[in-house]
Parts: C-alpha cells; structure tokens; sequence
C-alpha cells in the first residue's frame, strides 16, 4: 500500500512538473509573438491568450503581467476612440493588481518596477477614456506610478520611457518637457539595447521609444 502512494507521489509531481514545463513554452511562445504585435487585433488575441495562461498557472505572476500589459497596450492603441478603452483597462487594471499580489514587495524590487510600469500605463488608459472627465481622477495616479518604477528601479528602461512619455504628452503649462523628454527616452533606448537578451522577462519598449524619438526630431 505505501509503495502505491509513493508511486502515485512520484507521478503527480512528474506531472506537475510537466505541465509547468509546458506553460513556461507557452509564456515564451506568446511573449515572442508579443515582441512582434504592431494593431489591436494582434494585442487582443495575446491578451486572451496570457489571459487563459493565468487562469492555468495563477501564481505565476509573469502570466498576469502579460494579460495585463496587453490589455493596456490597447488602451493606448485606442487613444484617438476612447469609448472603446474602458473594458480593456478595467481588465488590465484587475489583472496588473493580482501580478502585484504574487511578489515580495521587499525583496523583488526589479519585479516592482514592471508592475508599477503597467499600472501607469492602465491608469493613463483611462484618462483617454475622456480626458476631459477622467483625467483629475486617473492623471496623478498614473504619474505617482510612474515615479514609484523609477525608485524602485533606477534602470528600468521602460520606466524611463513612460516617464519621457508623459513629459512629452503634457502640455508646458502643466511640466511637459519636450527637451527633457528626449533626453529620458535616449537615455531609455540606450538601457533597453543594453539589455541582456530574455525569452519571458519583461522586455519590451523599444519600438515605442524609437517611434517617440522619431516625433522629437
């Protein structure tokens, strides 16, 4: 009897390990089609997709980080459409929030700093939802956001980038910067092509700074 249950252990955790194994392929699989996305269709699929991974793999926080980011991202895509925005930030607003629930906020401060990122970027979303409306409520958030990725990691690039974004958005009246702007994004493409080269760690933010730069010229 006690060989059984060591047998049937002894699967279950081969099991265990298998599926694992296949979700971390999937994560790559999809972050690999992420790095590639350029419309809505594409980012709406992805978003799903991380979404249905998390729901498989809940602990996993990178899943979570994912969904989210893609349903921002859309957010920003519809910036111009903003009565289009609200489901995919409300989504990626509940989904950044359970990444943030999985990490040790004392010790995984890189980790930190991507969440953070993501929650300005969801944040900001809303603001286009009606800028006019929205933008008291959702407008300090996302900027308090944005300052807490940048403490708690000085060298995330993709903070850099969304901070150069939004000194780049805001009008002078309010601390755009244009100039200062440049000089955050130059600094942010110099750290993200610095960047070792990762499969599902958060990577991205080279095409959007290269496109903000393009404006700055």
């Amino acid at each position: 009897m006690k060989k059984t249950v060591a047998i049937f252990s002894v699967l279950f955790l081969l099991l265990g390990t298998v599926k694992a194994q296949d979700n971390n392929t999937q994560l790559q699989s999809l972050v690999t089609q992420m790095d590639k996305a350029g419309n809505v269709k594409e980012f709406i699929k992805l978003a799903n997709e991380f979404g249905q991974l998390a729901e498989q793999e809940p602990n996993n926080w990178l899943n979570w980080y994912y969904a989210a980011f893609c349903n921002a991202k859309i957010g920003w895509l519809y910036m111009e459409d903003g009565e289009k925005i609200e489901p995919f930030a409300n989504k990626a607003d509940a989904q950044i929030k359970k990444a943030y629930a999985l990490l040790d906020t004392a010790k995984q401060k890189k980790e930190l700093s991507e969440v953070y990122c993501v929650l300005s970027m969801t944040n900001r979303a809303k603001v286009y939802i009606n800028p006019m409306t929205y933008g008291r409520t959702y407008g300090p958030p996302a900027g308090r956001y944005t300052q807490k990725a940048r403490s708690s990691d000085p060298e995330n690039p993709r903070a850099l980038y969304i901070e150069g974004w939004e000194k780049y958005a805001t009008p002078k009246m309010y601390g755009g910067d244009k100039k200062k702007a440049k000089e955050l994004l130059e600094q942010a493409k110099q750290k993200l092509n610095a960047e070792q080269d990762a499969v599902s760690t958060p990577h991205w933010g080279i095409k959007e700074t290269d496109e903000l730069l393009g404006k700055l010229k």
